[in-house]
């Protein structure tokens, strides 16, 4: 019945060729206008799973409750010293702050007017004292430097110390760590190098930490959603603004984007780099096969057409049924191609086969129609059933993409038996004067014949035998990992990972009240798998009196010499080089006849100063400027510190409340993990520990944790579902238990040969890679139903055949489609290639070789037909 359905199809659609082509072309037309019309990707690696499960509800939650989180631009300044960081911050963070029209919030964590003046409070007391205690002893220069900010004010300070080496204050070697770097920096300015002097470096006599060097700007920009990128505008103005005031050629500063919104851009600029090189490429590839497979450029037309209206049609299909396509889904074309292009090339080539053996198109291409129409059904039904067993899973992302995939193979194979025909009725190919099979694979045929049982018996040894391998299969479910670490802000976010003051490995727990989230916090700074945590509390300083006891004895020995006072004529240049001619032959005068370091120390700087004394005004001009510029934004600092006053929940900035407590009452508390941030073990274990104490705990970690285990849940429930479904479909078309094993053992090897092949290759699972997995169900079922269906209508020889030439030529079509995702620079994308391509050679092994050798020798010519 199928069969005489298929052929009467064929056969009107080659009756009234133009009419069925203008109405698939105008299907086609249509189609692709609704698709270019609501075209939408999302690049929310979030939204690849579904919002019903529990912790996607509290993730979902959380975000309610504090808004924006995931809409943020975070923008990293680094500079070569604390001051020059300092500097170049407020610079950028004050110009984004005027342009509202693009920036709805730009704040500064750890800064602010709060922390300017409170920062000392949020020391240990034992450091705020020794701080207080050094800053008091330092108060003489201290007062100079305030006082007369020029050249002539660091000569005194220099006159200063070396008085206090005469009276025995002061050791040579003492002053070497002043004077080495003063004349790192003036020969950095002789030689036009950039240079800025570190006073705070001095102070604290060792290099600063690289997180000392680097300030954070957290930006809520105004997004387009109407856009491919909503963050674009806003983040091409960041770095314009950043370009403007020449942060890198004044302040030697770096600026980087990381953050949710920069992420989710450059995501979609990675998916869409060499995209187009690529389906060029593909395409060109794909004709080459095509060429070989089918010998006749009117049959290669007719297939790209059917091709081109099938993936139209789809991808409008697709769109209307899932809004906007995935970092997954956005895959279904080239699985359309892949997949779709196997029923256009199975019937093509039965319609080349029929032709060779009568000359007429028509009738050719219904007796094509009756030899492949019950196979080709099946395979189509087979292979949408592999994409449709995920749509009931809770990961949306093979979800959307098994529907989408799914609809576009009945669509595949309708087109396959309605448009290829009429085409081919219009334009009329030449005759076949040659067998379409390979003759030269009569060996290999004769082969399986005599050996079969050594070759099925050898195959089931080396799966079964590899078994054990699967324990060490890895399933990678952290998203980062699918992402370019080239791009600045992937780049950026790796490289800051294990910084707490990002939080980006930290974990949340959401409580009603304060009171509750800091309960919350003690209960899992206990676990040994944290490293810190905070709640609004922990901006409310401890020990509080002795700090600002300390602060108040510092303010009373250095205040007034900070006050604002009426400024001194600044020196002229000729009194600049009389004054660096001076302080050089102090120095000469200290370091006579001395040895050590400090000596050393002495006579380099004096010497510096002399070329300074002989260099260009300008010269002297910028290194005053590398001295005076970083000292003014220390004194200003100092001051601000000195204005310190008791911390209180109550006095705290509006701006840290919103970010740790809603207006309803309901807090925060966060966790961050002790160990390696970019080992996903770790952030496992982490998670495990916190949920263990707080159930409700959300956070990356956990994310990657609970994604894990829902994709792993999703495969198995997917597997299961494909495997009864298309098994059922068996059943029902062809009848005998066995046949239907026949089909499903060689899937099944073929499958775990191929996960096999990712352990021996270091290959792991991943969100995106996964796909695979269903695809290998789909296509390797169609394969093996082309064959069960030959060998149960009595056919011998099979690889001789003009269907293991379809079967070849389809892989390779299909292993080039796939190839195109491999080439590409989004690691997702490429390792979804990697193993659609690994996939698809062991279903082809399994079909072409394995299987003929496991079904042996028909039972009976033209017996259950």
């Amino acid at each position: 019945m199928l069969t005489s359905a298929i052929a009467a199809i064929v056969r009107y659609c080659t009756r009234y060729a133009w009419p069925v082509i203008g109405v698939m072309l105008l299907l086609a037309v249509v189609s692709g206008v609704y698709a270019a019309k609501h075209f939408a990707i999302t690049t929310d690696i979030g939204k690849l799973i579904s919002p019903q499960l529990d912790w996607r509800k509290r993730e979902l939650a959380f975000e309610a409750a504090f808004p924006g989180r995931y809409e943020s631009v975070l923008i990293v300044v680094e500079a070569p010293t604390k001051e020059l960081v300092a500097q170049a911050t407020a610079a950028l963070s004050g110009k984004l702050s005027q342009r509202p029209e693009l920036f709805r919030s730009v704040h500064e964590p750890g800064g602010g007017e709060f922390f300017a003046r409170s920062g000392l409070l949020f020391l240990p007391a034992e450091q705020v004292e020794q701080t207080t205690r050094q800053l008091g002893q330092l108060s003489p220069f201290i007062g100079i430097l305030a006082g007369d900010p020029t050249w002539r004010g660091l000569s005194q300070t220099v006159s200063f110390g070396l008085r206090g080496l005469q009276g025995g204050m002061f050791k040579l070697d003492d002053l070497a760590k002043a004077f080495n770097p003063a004349s790192d920096v003036i020969e950095d300015v002789v030689a036009g190098r950039p240079a800025s002097f570190s006073w705070r470096r001095l102070l604290d006599g060792k290099p600063s930490e690289p997180t000392e060097l680097r300030r954070f700007i957290d930006v809520r920009p105004v997004l387009d959603y109407t856009a491919l990128e909503p963050g674009h505008a806003a983040t091409t103005a960041i770095r314009q603004i950043a370009a403007d005031l020449k942060l890198a050629s004044e302040y030697g500063a770096r600026v980087r984007l990381t953050g949710p919104v920069p992420i989710a851009d450059e995501e979609f600029a990675t998916v869409q780099e060499g995209a187009l090189v690529n389906t060029i490429a593909t395409i060109l590839v794909v004709l080459t096969i095509l060429w070989l497979a089918l010998k006749s450029a009117r049959i290669i037309f007719a297939v790209f057409v059917a091709l081109f209206v099938g993936l139209s049609i789809t991808a409008a299909l697709g769109l209307l049924m899932v809004g906007a396509l995935n970092l997954i889904s956005v895959a279904f074309a080239v699985l359309f191609v892949g997949l779709g292009v196997d029923f256009a090339i199975q019937y093509a080539v039965r319609y080349r086969d029929k032709r060779h053996e009568v000359d007429d198109v028509r009738t050719a291409l219904a007796k094509a129609a009756e030899d492949i129409g019950a196979p080709l059904t099946l395979a189509a039904a087979a292979v949408a059933a592999g994409f449709l067993s995920f749509v009931p899973t809770h990961y949306r992302g093979v979800a959307e993409l098994g529907q989408i995939a799914g609809a576009g193979m009945l669509i595949a194979f309708a087109t396959s038996i309605t448009l290829i025909p009429a085409l081919l009725a219009v334009l009329k190919p030449p005759g076949e004067p040659e067998p379409v099979g390979y003759k030269a694979l009569a060996p290999v045929d004769r082969f399986l014949e005599r050996h079969r049982i050594a070759v099925v018996v050898g195959t089931l040894l080396v799966a079964i035998g590899g078994l054990p391998l699967l324990f060490y299969l890895q399933f990678d479910f952290n998203p980062i990992n699918l992402r370019n670490p080239k791009v600045e802000s992937i780049a950026t976010f790796l490289d800051l990972r294990n910084d707490p003051n990002i939080g980006a490995n930290s974990i949340n727990v959401l409580k009603p009240s304060l009171p509750e989230a800091v309960a919350a916090a003690e209960r899992l700074g206990k676990l040994p798998e944290v490293a810190r945590t905070m709640t609004l509390q922990s901006f409310v300083p401890t020990d509080q009196e002795r700090k600002l006891g300390a602060i108040r004895a510092l303010g009373q020995q250095i205040g007034p010499a900070l006050r604002p006072r009426a400024e001194q004529r600044r020196p002229t240049d000729p009194q600049n080089v009389t004054t660096l001619q001076s302080t050089a032959y102090s120095l000469n005068n200290a370091s006579a006849g001395a040895r050590g370091p400090g000596a050393d120390a002495a006579r380099r700087l004096a010497a510096n100063l002399d070329k300074l004394a002989v260099a260009d005004r300008s010269v002297r001009d910028q290194a005053e400027a590398a001295f005076i510029a970083p000292l003014r934004t220390d004194l200003d600092d100092l001051r601000n510190y000195l204005r310190a006053q008791p911390v209180s929940l109550e006095n705290l900035p509006e701006q840290l409340r919103r970010d740790w407590v809603t207006a309803d009452g309901r807090a925060r508390a966060e966790a961050s993990p002790s160990g390696d941030g970019n080992d996903n073990e770790t952030l496992r274990r982490f998670a495990r520990a916190a949920l263990a104490v707080e159930p409700t705990a959300i956070g990356g970690p956990i994310s990657i944790l609970e994604s894990g285990n829902t994709v792993v849940a999703a495969f198995i429930q997917a597997g299961i579902w494909a495997l009864v479904s298309i098994a059922i479909l068996l059943w029902i078309v062809l009848g005998r238990f066995g046949d239907v094993l026949l089909t499903l053992v060689p899937l099944l090897v073929a499958g775990v040969v191929a996960l096999e092949a990712c352990v021996l290759l270091g290959m792991p699972l991943n969100f995106a890679n996964i796909i695979a997995l269903p695809l290998l169900l789909g296509v390797g079922v169609a394969f093996k139903i082309y064959y069960i269906m030959a060998w149960r209508a009595g056919q011998t020889s099979l690889l001789q055949s003009s269907l293991t030439r379809a079967v070849i030529w389809s892989a390779l079509t299909t292993a080039t489609a796939f190839g195109s995702l491999w080439l590409s620079s989004h690691p997702g994308t490429s390792s979804m290639g990697k193993l659609l391509a690994l996939s698809l050679f062991c279903t082809m092994f399994a079909a072409v070789l394995f299987q003929p050798a496991l079904m042996g020798r028909p039972r009976s010519a033209g017996s259950d037909d």
